[in-house]
C-alpha cells in the first residue's frame, strides 16, 4: 500500500489539523506525512474535489447473520456493505443460528473476520438462545472478545433477568445492551400507531411499548449502579426520560437508526413493506425528538439498524413481511441528509467515529504521522441518487432504493487495505 491522498479536508475533532485542506501519503498501513502538495514517488494518488477524511466509522448492531442465515448475509457480504457505507468496523448482533451466547461462537466470529478491511466485534448474547430466561457466562466471553452484551433484536422482557445482567457485567465494567420494546403492549403491531396507523387499518405498536422499557431499565441502572446502552430510540419519550437520566448522572448512553432521522410514519402510505423496521417509523415529531436528542448529546451515535431479509420474507402483504432493512450502505447519507442543517459535519462524524468507540472501550483512530490508517474519505455535499447496483448486501430490502442522499462515501483505508469507490 502506498497512496498518496491529495486535498483532502480533514475532520477529527481530536487531531492539530482538523479542518484544514492537506494532502496524506500512506505507506505500509501507517500515516507517513501529512502537508500541503506533498511529493511522493511511484504512490498511486487519489484526488477529488470536495473530498473530506476522518477517523473510520464504525457501526454498533449490525446484524450480520453469520453462522446460520447466510442465505440473508454473511460476514464477508456485512464487510462489503459497511465498506461501501464507509465504515472500518461493525459490531455485530448475536442474533444466529447458534445465537453468540459462549466462547466458541465469539471466537468464530473474530476467526472468520481477521482478514477483512472491516475491523468485526461481536456482542455477547445475555440469556441462553436470546430466549430471555437463563443468564450466559458474559465472563467467559468478555475474555474471548466480546466488547458488549445483549439480546439484540429481543428485548430482554424479564426485569429479573435484566437486573442480574447489570450486575453481573459490574466487575469487568461491562455494558448491557438493550432494544426497548415490551412485547405485551405491541398487541402484534405493524407500525408506529398513530393517526396514519389508524387510516391504513393497521394495528399499531405504541410509543409507550418503548418508553416503559426505557423507565424501567433506568430505574434498574439506578439500583444496580452499572453502565446501560439503550439501543435505537424511536420516541420523543424515550428521548426525555434518557436526557433526565443523565442529568441525575446515571450511567447510560443511547443511539437512533439513521432511518428513524430521515423518514418517519408517513413513509408507510403505500404499503411499502421495505419501510416495516423495527423500531418502527415513528411521528414527526418523534423525528424532531431524535434530531434534538442527537445535537444535545442525549443520543450519543447513530446506527444503520442493518437487518437483511431475503426477498421470500420480505416481498408479502404488508403483515406477513419481517421487520428490517438494510442500511450500511446509506446510514451516512440518510443521517447526513436528515442532518445537515441541524448538526455540523464535525459533530456527525464524532457520532459515527469517536463516541461509539469511547463507549465500548475501543481505541480511537487518530489522523496524525506514525498513526495506523483507519480512514473513511466521503464528500458531505455529494448528491446522489441510492440504486439497485450500488447495494453490496445479499439482501435487498432498503426503502432508499430510487432516493436522492445528500453524502457520499469515496473510500475506506484500514488492516493495510483499501477500498475505493470514486464516484465522479
Amino acid at each position: 500500500m502506498n497512496w498518496l491522498l491529495k486535498h483532502l479536508t480533514i475532520i477529527d475533532p481530536s487531531a492539530p489539523d482538523n479542518g484544514h485542506t492537506l494532502d496524506i501519503h500512506i505507506a505500509d498501513g501507517r500515516i507517513q506525512a501529512i502537508a500541503l502538495e506533498l511529493k511522493v514517488e511511484n504512490a498511486s494518488v487519489f484526488e477529488v474535489a470536495g473530498a473530506c477524511v476522518s477517523p473510520g466509522w464504525i457501526d454498533v448492531g449490525v446484524q450480520a447473520c453469520d453462522p446460520g442465515y447466510e442465505d440473508r448475509e454473511d460476514l464477508q457480504s456485512a464487510a462489503r456493505a459497511a465498506a461501501a457505507g464507509g465504515y472500518t468496523a461493525m459490531v455485530v448482533q448475536p442474533n444466529t443460528l447458534p445465537v453468540l451466547d459462549s466462547k466458541s461462537e465469539i471466537l468464530y466470529i473474530l476467526k472468520n473476520t481477521r482478514h477483512l478491511p472491516v475491523d468485526c466485534y461481536p456482542i455477547g448474547a445475555v440469556s441462553e438462545n436470546c430466549n430471555g430466561k437463563d443468564i450466559t457466562e458474559m465472563l467467559d466471553m468478555h475474555t474471548a472478545g466480546a466488547i458488549a452484551f445483549s439480546d439484540g433484536k429481543k428485548a430482554i422482557q424479564d426485569s429479573g433477568l435484566m437486573l442480574r445482567a447489570l450486575q453481573y457485567v459490574l466487575p469487568f465494567n461491562g455494558l448491557i445492551i438493550n432494544q426497548p420494546l415490551d412485547a405485551g403492549l405491541t398487541n402484534e403491531g405493524q407500525m408506529h400507531e398513530g393517526l396514519v396507523s389508524t387510516v391504513l387499518g393497521l394495528r399499531g405498536i405504541p410509543a409507550i411499548a418503548e418508553e416503559l422499557m426505557v423507565e424501567r431499565d433506568l430505574n434498574l441502572l439506578a439500583y444496580a449502579g452499572s453502565r446501560l446502552h439503550i439501543a435505537n430510540v424511536s420516541t420523543a419519550g424515550a428521548v426525555a426520560r434518557i436526557r433526565a437520566a443523565k442529568a441525575q448522572g446515571l450511567q447510560v448512553t443511547a443511539s437512533v437508526a439513521a432511518l428513524n432521522l430521515l423518514l418517519d410514519e408517513e413513509a408507510l402510505g403505500d404499503f411499502d413493506s421495505n419501510c416495516k423496521v423495527m423500531p418502527p417509523l415513528r411521528s414527526s415529531a418523534d423525528r424532531a425528538a431524535l434530531i434534538a436528542g442527537l445535537a444535545d448529546s442525549t443520543l450519543d451515535f447513530i446506527v444503520s439498524n442493518h437487518s437483511p431479509i431475503n426477498e421470500e420474507n420480505k416481498k408479502r402483504e404488508f403483515p406477513y413481511a419481517e421487520f428490517g432493512a438494510i442500511g450500511l450502505e446509506t446510514a451516512f447519507a440518510a443521517a447526513r441528509t436528515a442532518l445537515q442543517n441541524s448538526l455540523k459535519i464535525e459533530a456527525l462524524i464524532v457520532k459515527l467515529a469517536l463516541r461509539p468507540r469511547q463507549i465500548l472501550g475501543l481505541p480511537v483512530p487518530r489522523i496524525a504521522v506514525g498513526e495506523t490508517a483507519n480512514l473513511t474519505i466521503f464528500d458531505p455535499n455529494r448528491q446522489w441518487t441510492f440504486r439497485t447496483e450500488d447495494i453490496r448486501s445479499k439482501s435487498h430490502n432498503n426503502p432508499l432504493v430510487g432516493h436522492t442522499l445528500t453524502g457520499r462515501v469515496l473510500a475506506i483505508i484500514n488492516n493495510h487495505q483499501s477500498e475505493f469507490f470514486h464516484h465522479p
